[in-house]
């Protein structure tokens, strides 16, 4: 198992079957510097273009269509000293008759201390010239390319991945995708360094970042979405519109994941999950909507497969 500096020069507004440009083992850590949503680098050289800019695809050797890969991400190093962010919401998550008294969409300033790890606006509005946040990163778009060679754009997500932005996806958090092409093809963008739930103005606080994630291949794994795991639960991601189908999607998954994993029958998981589920919205601002169906790990019995 070795730790890779990898370099990108290469960038894609998809994610599909492009030509990869970066090759390890199975098991191996891939250091990668990435751009901002609009595919600026760390020291504000446009280097591609939105939506989203993802490297050129990893080749991980041995991943094959119906295995899975397991992406854990070991950390987010912020290596710009300013983010970005838009004003006003977005007019789809407030009443019709609110859409009017929205603010114009502008593009407004974050200084980002690396010393701290916070970020405050650079010119703050009334009433928040004291607002000083801690930093929380994340990646908004990542994944593997699809299968029969299609390729989703960065602005959306499937079962592939994409631009869930579920601020979940973050240091210490391990997440699968399907694999559908050999090689599985992994690239990641679009960090975060702060993002409230459903990136309902349609940005986090976009910058750069140096981002270190171990690549692991799991065998035979036949996933359908992605899945994820923390200190303290799992979680089925559903991405997906409207938002009740992207729920369903996530709640499936999950109900599978329990009764295959863990031994539960269909009547035990849906008592489970009944009680003790937590649904988290990642994304209500792009063609597909994200939410996650998390389950506590206090409550899960012993795994009976792993």
């Amino acid at each position: 198992m070795t730790v890779h500096r990898f370099t990108p020069t290469r960038w894609h507004n998809t994610l599909g079957s492009h030509e990869p440009e970066f090759r390890c083992a199975d098991g191996d850590t891939v250091i990668i510097e990435t751009l901002d949503a609009i595919g600026i680098d760390r020291d504000g050289v446009r280097r591609s273009g939105p939506p989203n800019p993802v490297n050129a695809p990893i080749f991980v050797e041995g991943a094959e269509p119906g295995d899975a890969l397991a992406v854990e991400i070991l950390r987010m190093t912020p290596t710009r000293g300013t983010g970005w962010t838009a004003t006003g919401l977005a007019p789809n998550v407030v009443d019709p008759a609110a859409v009017a008294a929205l603010p114009p969409r502008e593009i407004v300033t974050w200084l980002i201390d690396r010393q701290t790890l916070t970020a405050r606006l650079e010119s703050p509005p009334a009433g928040l010239d004291h607002m000083t946040l801690p930093l929380q990163p994340m990646i908004g778009c990542f994944g593997v390319a699809p299968s029969l060679g299609q390729a989703f754009s960065n602005a959306t997500s499937a079962e592939n991945g994409g631009n869930m932005d579920y601020r979940r996806l973050g240091p210490g958090t391990t997440v699968w995708f399907p694999v559908a092409v050999p090689g599985a093809l992994f690239s990641l963008g679009d960090g975060h360094a702060v993002q409230g739930d459903g990136e309902i103005v349609g940005t986090g606080i976009e910058t750069t970042f140096e981002i270190e994630v171990r690549l692991c291949v799991v065998k035979n794994r036949h996933l359908v979405w992605p899945r994820g795991e923390t200190a303290e639960a799992i979680f089925s991601i559903g991405n997906a519109r409207p938002l009740e189908q992207a729920l369903q999607h996530a709640t499936t998954d999950m109900l599978n994941w329990l009764m295959a994993d863990y031994g539960l029958s269909s009547a035990a998981a849906s008592h489970l999950m009944g009680q003790v589920v937590r649904y988290d919205i990642g994304n209500v601002f792009d063609p597909a909507y994200t939410v996650a169906c998390r389950m506590p790990k206090q409550w899960l019995p012993a795994r009976t497969q792993d």
